[in-house]
């Protein structure tokens, strides 16, 4: 089966970008001489979220909302959460509260990290972006390394394993409420994930080294693959450090120099506006005192490790001060460093959930709190990809009335969409189309783990055909992939 795919002239397609959730395409124009005029990452996917929940109770929301994605539902959920607790007039949550809806994150985090790694990146890595596609696919991942295979599907598992315990179920749980949670979880559970840490633990720093020697042995080609500088956006605590669930906004430019610090994350809007360009369904955010030449942002793993003063769990502290090396004293511009970046992130979550699993807050009984209503609140969350946030208006009747969601890929677009035009510049041959050359076009907008059905929502259709014409109109080749 194969899709319409338009053949004017010096115009390459590449429909769908695979290995990533959600559907998406590449455009790319040739000039005459078959050099690279432009290149776009196209989100061809509609969102309708922010109108579906309009009219809906607020109490409703964060199960509402986490429909849009099945692979990171418990950043919307918590996010979304977040936001109800200060229509419902909570400022602060009971320990148990926080420290369950931390733990959920946490599992969202590992067993996201986990599954992009292992699963949807590693292909690339192990193989090489230009291998044999029969093998560059998790298939050939667990036949060629059948040890890292199992690794992967267990640690997702455990990851999800949690979310269950705190969430109630592992996709679209109901575990935060506005003003809290649901339950606490019980010394049964509690001891049965901490009887799998040390295991956890191990292959998490396993991970840690994989893509840590993948990214130092390969340096002199993965430095300049789709990298160039870049402003960075994060939450970050009140003394600098990580903080993956809370914090106030910090942004710098490419040197590192501070463009936003301290920022709570209520007033937002006092710093990011949204851009529409009218070849994507995905919005551009950018920095208002920059504009949107300027200012512009990457946000996701490499985005934290460069806007954090440290983290506060030892063997990430450790792993992060090796990588922030590579900077020499300025941020780690390196696209494929957001690989090395999320799985210290995903050694972060394990200890962060060993820290929790032995708090005895967690078998506490002051689940929800309640206070003076609200109309207007801002729930921001660091999901697996990046700041994800969440903005609602609820009128005296209790009904949604109005929604914003900036979520991470569109936060990252400009950032995609630069590094597909860097990589297509510095790979594409203009003559021969080969099947290598497409993957690493999606190699480069892999490194983001996007998720476009976060960014967008619709149906989409699956397989690829590619034409590329010279300027006489001709042929000069074609693939086919169903």
């Amino acid at each position: 089966m194969s899709i319409p795919v338009e053949t004017s002239a010096r115009k390459i397609t590449i429909e769908p970008v695979t290995r990533v959730e959600g559907h998406g395409k590449v455009t790319i124009l040739l000039d005459d001489d078959g050099k690279v005029q432009q290149a776009r990452l196209h989100i061809v996917e509609f969102r309708g979220f922010e109108r579906f929940i309009q009219g809906r109770p607020f109490w409703e929301v964060p199960v509402i909302v986490q429909r849009l994605c099945g692979i990171c539902p418990v950043s919307h959920h918590l996010a979304a959460a977040k936001a109800m607790d200060i229509i419902v007039g909570v400022d602060e949550l009971s320990p148990t509260a926080d420290k369950m809806r931390r733990l959920m994150h946490y599992g969202q985090m590992f067993q996201s990290h986990a599954l992009h790694f292992f699963h949807l990146c590693s292909p690339d890595l192990l193989f090489g972006f230009g291998s044999d596609p029969k093998q560059r696919n998790v298939l050939g991942v667990a036949a060629a390394h059948p040890d890292l295979a199992v690794q992967g599907v267990n640690m997702r598992r455990f990851g999800q394993e949690i979310i269950l315990a705190t969430a109630g179920k592992k996709i679209h749980g109901t575990g935060a409420i506005p003003g809290g949670v649901n339950k606490n979880l019980t010394i049964e559970e509690r001891d049965k994930f901490l009887a799998e840490i040390p295991q956890m633990k191990e292959w998490a720093l396993s991970a840690v080294a994989i893509a840590k020697n993948y990214t130092v042995e390969n340096l002199s080609t993965v430095a300049d693959f789709g990298t160039f500088p870049s402003n960075y956006m994060s939450l970050v605590r009140d003394d600098g450090a990580m903080d993956l669930y809370h914090g106030k906004l910090r942004a710098i430019d490419h040197n590192g120099d501070k463009l936003i610090d301290g920022a709570p994350y209520s007033g937002y809007l006092d710093h990011i506006a949204e851009e529409v360009r009218n070849w994507s369904y995905m919005k551009f955010p950018f920095m208002k005192n920059m504009g949107t030449e300027d200012g512009w942002y990457r946000v996701g793993p490499l985005a934290r490790m460069n806007v954090v003063d440290f983290i506060d769990t030892p063997l990430a502290e450790v792993a992060r001060q090796e990588f922030v090396a590579l900077g020499a004293g300025a941020p780690v511009h390196v696209t494929m460093g957001y690989h090395w970046a999320r799985m210290i992130e995903l050694l972060h979550s394990l200890e962060e959930m060993e820290r929790l699993l032995n708090d005895p807050d967690l078998q506490g009984d002051e689940l929800v709190r309640t206070g003076e209503r609200r109309s207007e609140a801002v729930g921001v969350i660091e999901a697996p990809r990046g700041t994800l946030i969440h903005h609602y208006e609820v009128d005296d009747n209790d009904m949604v009335t109005m929604a914003n969601l900036i979520v991470s890929t569109t936060h990252n677009n400009e950032g995609m969409n630069r590094s597909v035009a860097k990589v297509a510049n510095d790979y594409l041959s203009g003559v021969e189309i080969t099947e290598g050359l497409l993957n690493h076009i999606e190699v480069a907008i892999r490194a983001y783990d996007p998720c476009l059905s976060c960014a967008t929502h619709a149906m989409g259709r699956m397989p690829l055909e590619v034409e590329l014409v010279g300027a006489d109109g001709k042929q000069l080749d074609r693939k086919v992939k169903d």
